[in-house]
C-alpha cells in the first residue's frame, strides 16, 4: 500500500511536469529531500522516480516558453564555475572510474538546480518550493521528535536510508537548517492555529536534531538560537521562551546525550575525533601536493600515511570544508566558500531591498531567515561531511530567485493568488494591501 501511495503522485507529477515542468521540479526536490520511497517495502523502494521526475522535468523544461536564463546572480555564477572545477578535479583524480557514480549524483542535483532557476520566477513558485523542501524534512524531523520524547531520547535519530542525510548526524544538520525556513513560512501564515501548528513542528524539529546525539547538530542549533534571538523584535521575551524551550529539551535528554556532548571538551580522548583531526591533516596535505583535487575519495590509506599524523585513523572528513578541500584542493574550497558568502550577502541585500513595498514584505522574511539557514550549515557543517547536499543549494536559489522577482518589481504586474488554499498557505495577497 506505501509503495502505491508514493507511485502515484510521482507519475501524476511527472505527466503535469510535460505541460508544466516547474511541478516536475518541484516533485523532484520532494523525492532528492524525503526520499519518501525508501520508506517502502515493495518494488517502490528502489524504483526509479527520481529519473522519472528529472526526465520528464526536462521534456518540459525543452518544449515549454515560459523559462529564462538560470544565471541569474553571483551566486550562481559562483555555483557553475564550482561545477566546472569539481568536474575537472574527478577527471584528473585518482580514480575517475570509482569516483563516477559520486560525481554523477552531484551532476544531477546541480543541473535540477539550474532547471529550477531557469523554469521558477513567480511569488507562488518561490514559495511552493519553500513549502515543498521545507515540509519534506519537516515531516520525518516531526515524527523523529515525536519518537525522541516518546523514548525519552534514549534511541538516535536517523535521516532517510541510502540519501545524503541517513546518517543521524547529517540528518540532524538538515533538521537545524529547515527551521529557519519553517520559521518562514509561519511568518506568512494568517494569525491562529497554523503559526501555533507551526510552533509545535519547529519544536518536534529541534527535539529530532537533539535526539540525533549529534555534537555539531548541538553547536549549530546554539549558533542559529543565538542569532534569532538578536534579530527577534522582542529580545527580552524571546529570550525568556528560547531559554526556557532549550532547558526543557536538555533537560529531558539522557545521560548517554550529556556524556556524548561532554566530549567536545575532551575531544582528545574521543576515537571519533582523532578520526576527524587525521583526516584534516590529510585533507591538507592532498591540497598542498594536488592543485586540483584527487576526486571524490579522500579517505585512502595511502594518502593518510603520507600526510597525517594519525595514519591508522582513517575516516571521512566530516567537515564541509576539509571535504572540499581534500577533494578539489584550494581552489576548490574557495569556489564553495563563494557560493554561499554570495549567497549569505545576497540575502542581506534582499531584505534591505524588499522593504521598498508592503507587497514584498515577505522577501524581507525570507533573506532573514535564509541568513539564518546558512549560518547553521556553516556551524554545523565544520563537523559533518555534507558539501554537496540539496538544500543548502536550494536556500541558494530560494535568495536568487526572491532577489530576482523584488528587482524586477514582479509584484506590480504579477496576478494575485486570492483562492483560500493559497490563503491558507501564505501565498495569497498581504492582509495590509489591498486585493
Amino acid at each position: 500500500m506505501r509503495d502505491i501511495l508514493i507511485v502515484i503522485p510521482v507519475i501524476l507529477c511527472a505527466l503535469v511536469a510535460l505541460r508544466k515542468p516547474w511541478v516536475g521540479v518541484m516533485c523532484w526536490n520532494w523525492l532528492s529531500l524525503m526520499n519518501p520511497h525508501r520508506y517502502t517495502y515493495g518494488f517502490a523502494y528502489d524504483a526509479p522516480l527520481a529519473a522519472l521526475a528529472a526526465v520528464s522535468t526536462m521534456v518540459g523544461f525543452l518544449a515549454t516558453r515560459d523559462k529564462s536564463s538560470p544565471f541569474k546572480g553571483t551566486p550562481v555564477t559562483w555555483l557553475m564555475i564550482f561545477i566546472v572545477w569539481i568536474t575537472i578535479s574527478w577527471l584528473l583524480g585518482l580514480d575517475p572510474e570509482g569516483d563516477q557514480e559520486q560525481w554523477s549524483k552531484i551532476m544531477k542535483i546541480d543541473i535540477m538546480i539550474l532547471v529550477g532557476l531557469a523554469l521558477l520566477h513567480t511569488r507562488m513558485h518561490i514559495m511552493v518550493l519553500c513549502w515543498v523542501c521545507a515540509g519534506s524534512l519537516a515531516i520525518l524531523g516531526a515524527k523523529g521528535g515525536a519518537f525522541t520524547v516518546a523514548t525519552g531520547g534514549n534511541y538516535r535519530v536517523w535521516g532517510p536510508p541510502g540519501s545524503f542525510i541517513a546518517d543521524n548526524n547529517e540528518f540532524a544538520l538538515s533538521l537545524v537548517m529547515t527551521i529557519p525556513l519553517l520559521r518562514f513560512l509561519q511568518m506568512q501564515l494568517p494569525a491562529g492555529w497554523r503559526r501555533h501548528l507551526m510552533t509545535l513542528v519547529m519544536l518536534l524539529c529541534a527535539a529530532s536534531a537533539l535526539g540525533s546525539q549529534s555534537r555539531g547538530a548541538l553547536l549549530a542549533i546554539s549558533a542559529m538560537v543565538l542569532v534569532l534571538w538578536w534579530r527577534g523584535g522582542s529580545r527580552v521575551t524571546g529570550g525568556i521562551v528560547m531559554a526556557v524551550a532549550g532547558v526543557l529539551l536538555i533537560a529531558f535528554m539522557p545521560d548517554t546525550w550529556t556524556s556524548r556532548m561532554q566530549t567536545i571538551e575532551t575531544y582528545q580522548e574521543d576515537r571519533s575525533a582523532l578520526g576527524r583531526i587525521s583526516a584534516w591533516w590529510t585533507a591538507w596535505g592532498i591540497a598542498k601536493s594536488y592543485v586540483t583535487g584527487i576526486g571524490f575519495d579522500a579517505a585512502r590509506p595511502e594518502l593518510f600515511q603520507l600526510y597525517s599524523p594519525y595514519p591508522d585513523y582513517i575516516h571521512a572528513a566530516h567537515s564541509i570544508y576539509f571535504q572540499v578541500l581534500g577533494n578539489h584542493g584550494f581552489i576548490g574550497l574557495f569556489l564553495f566558500l563563494a557560493i554561499f558568502v554570495s549567497t549569505y550577502v545576497w540575502a542581506g541585500r534582499l531584505r534591505r531591498e524588499a522593504l521598498v513595498d508592503e507587497r514584498a514584505r515577505w522577501a524581507v522574511d525570507l533573506g532573514a531567515m535564509a541568513q539564518v539557514s546558512i549560518l547553521g550549515y556553516a556551524v554545523g557543517g565544520a563537523f559533518l561531511s555534507l558539501a554537496y547536499f540539496d538544500l543548502p543549494y536550494i536556500v541558494m536559489m530560494l535568495v536568487v530567485l526572491a532577489r530576482t522577482w523584488v528587482r524586477k518589481r514582479a509584484w506590480e504586474t504579477e496576478p494575485a493568488v486570492k483562492s483560500r488554499w493559497a490563503a491558507s498557505l501564505g501565498l495569497g495577497v498581504p492582509r495590509s494591501v489591498p486585493a
